[in-house]
């Protein structure tokens, strides 16, 4: 894994700048980097390098074709590049390679198959900026769920692109202003959706999708190559029809195929074991396949309320790996705090980036590559509230939408409203469907709306589904889940804190045939009432006794609501929150976040809102305060 930049038609000094953006991101390449400038000086690559296949110099980039044509940067892995390869050397396409890495297979392949054709053919995650001298374009790519970030815009008058959106802020000239317009989002979800970024200008590229950028007039072109909207219609439409065990079998086989493939790298490999149904069926197929001990990684804490690191030890001792925990107190855990502006650049508020990032830097210590079983509860229904969302949708569907609506209207503006339970079931009455319920959770409280004080709002990918774009509720939310939630926030918290640390991170469950697979099966074959991930339950209990899961999910939570209202952090919070800073700074409504923090310190009323606002203010501070 690596991180990449780029700027094109630079007014400046582009080789300085193009450094000064590598170094941004040191610590997603501490091993090498190169600069690539173009003869004419109007293109102008960077490359940090986290050394994995190829450990030697042939591995470098930015990497030049052997044409001479294409140069490349390219952050991420290839886990079939053996076998595109192979394709190159068997059509003649190419009758030598000059290395073992995957850099080398990719940037011939597409130069002789074109971008499309050799995206469709890659097993991976990346992220991709190609240069074609002759054609004088820029072509960026991005793998087909997310796991790579790619960040684009105009900076000072140039097309620039990086890895981390914070390269882009380091450009000489940097103007763009605070996009206000995503906030309304961000303090809803917690995080900001791609394609938008929390700059003005400045983009995220879409998972799945592939951009040509003319290098003199900076036109785009945006392509799909792969559709997880489409990945889902299309497994609903050809429902797989083999039994239950047919299904576990099938899914074992893809799952083992991805980890073999995961577990190639020229450093160690680990794997993260939270004691979950996702990660221990991970860890368990790694320790078959492998020909030692598998070296898994567990943080626990001191608080039972949050500890599973007691279960994580007892699978990790009956599968057998080489186990390693590490007990992290409140202190550990408080101490990350001031690092989460820097280590994600831009306003993001998944709590759980706290213990993801302590675990990730004790991983580090041992290997350089880390499997994980991310994905799980989005393709195999794992999360309860698709069973409520379920059962909401099933009183619900009968009442026709031209009844409800106005009958959700009516009670949102009586006084029936000022009680939460009646705001919260008149808000979810006037979904459209079960996906819009989804969406309509984290909105019933009218509050969230009033924290910007720019009250605009952007369409993002939850409200631009389909009504009714799979015929089954759970499905519904499932999708919006992959196409929202889990690219946007779960794949950008695990890249980032890993990254922070320069530890690999590698998802078996998001490899392509896996996710199609899993689009083709059956409701009953996912979830039997509360239970969920039925079927890789099938595959994990061949290896782990059923008894040992058999408990509560604790998850990575950490009692954000209980710290913050101790001495220390409670200073740290009530200094961002301070009234005539807020006010100051001009974006966020002072009376609004009085509000909410008091309704914490004084009346106990928690809204994890309080997270999402400490967390802009503490990355706004970070970035303007030498402003």
């Amino acid at each position: 894994m690596c991180g990449i930049a780029g700027l094109l038609k630079f007014k400046g000094d582009a080789r300085s700048n193009i450094h000064k953006m590598n170094e941004r991101m040191i610590h997603r390449g501490p091993d090498d980097d190169g600069i690539y400038i173009s003869e004419d000086g109007k293109v102008a690559l960077g490359h940090r390098r986290l050394s994995i296949v190829d450990l030697s110099k042939n591995g470098a980039q930015p990497f030049v074709s052997r044409s001479g044509k294409s140069i490349m940067v390219y952050n991420g892995e290839i886990y079939n590049h053996r076998e595109i390869r192979d394709r190159l050397l068997k059509e003649g396409v190419v009758t030598e390679f000059r290395s073992t890495s995957d850099t080398e297979v990719l940037i011939e392949a597409i130069e002789h198959y074109g971008m499309e054709k050799t995206l469709s053919m890659c097993k991976g995650m990346f992220g991709i900026a190609v240069y074609d001298t002759e054609k004088k374009t820029i072509t960026l790519a991005r793998d087909r769920v997310g796991e790579k970030p790619l960040y684009y815009g105009t900076v000072a008058g140039s097309f620039a692109f990086a890895s981390d959106i914070g390269c882009l802020r380091v450009i000489d000239g940097f103007d763009n202003k605070i996009n206000t317009q995503v906030l309304n989002i961000y303090f809803t979800e917690g995080y900001i959706p791609a394609p938008y970024s929390i700059y003005e200008g400045i983009y995220k590229l879409e998972a799945g999708t592939y951009m040509t950028v003319d290098v003199e007039t900076f036109d785009t072109k945006v392509y799909t190559y792969w559709s997880m909207r489409e990945a889902a219609q299309k497994g609903q439409s050809n429902i797989f029809t083999g039994t239950r065990q047919e299904a576990a079998l099938e899914l074992e086989r893809l799952l083992k195929a991805s980890i073999r493939d995961q577990m190639v790298a020229d450093v160690p490999v680990g794997a993260f074991l939270s004691a979950g149904i996702d990660s221990s069926t991970i860890v368990s197929l790694m320790q078959d396949i492998a020909p030692g001990k598998v070296k898994s990684f567990t943080i626990g804490m001191d608080d039972p309320a949050y500890n599973e690191a007691t279960y994580a030890k007892e699978i990790a001792n009956h599968l057998g790996t080489e186990h390693t925990e590490l007990y992290i107190s409140d202190k550990d855990a408080k101490a990350v705090i001031p690092k989460l502006a820097n280590m994600f650049s831009e306003p993001f508020a998944d709590s759980s980036q706290i213990p993801t990032y302590l675990v990730s830097k004790m991983t580090r210590e041992h290997v350089t590559v880390s499997l994980s079983g991310d994905g799980g509860d989005e393709l195999f229904c794992g999360y309860t509230s698709y069973e409520s969302i379920d059962r909401i949708w099933g009183k619900m569907r009968n009442i026709p939408y031209f009844i409800r609506k106005p009958a959700s209207s009516l009670i949102l503006h009586s006084p029936l409203a000022k009680k939460d339970i009646y705001r919260i079931k008149g808000t979810l009455l006037g979904a459209k469907g079960p996906c819009e319920i989804h969406r309509l959770e984290h909105e019933t409280d009218p509050i969230i709306n009033g924290i910007a004080l720019d009250h605009r709002t952007l369409p993002y990918k939850l409200t631009e589904l389909p009504e009714n774009y799979l015929s089954e509720p759970n499905h519904e939310c499932m999708l919006a889940d992959m196409i929202l939630y889990h690219p946007d926030d779960i794949l950008v918290k695990v890249d980032r804190t890993a990254m922070a640390v320069s530890l690999e991170t590698r998802v078996p469950m998001l490899d392509k045939d896996v996710v199609e697979f899993a689009w083709s099966l059956p409701m009953e074959y996912l979830r039997e009432g509360k239970i969920g991930k039925i079927v890789l339950r099938d595959v994990l209990y061949k290896y782990v006794p059923k008894e040992m899961m058999e408990r509560p999910k604790k998850g990575f939570a950490i009692p954000i609501d209980k710290w913050l209202l101790e001495p220390e952090l409670r200073a740290w919070a009530e200094e961002l929150l301070d009234k005539d800073k807020v006010r100051s700074q001009g974006i966020l409504n002072p009376e609004v976040v009085e509000k909410i923090w008091r309704d914490y310190t004084d009346r106990g009323i928690y809204r994890i809102q309080i997270w999402y606002i400490l967390m802009f203010q503490q990355w706004y501070e970070e970035e303007y305060r030498w402003q």
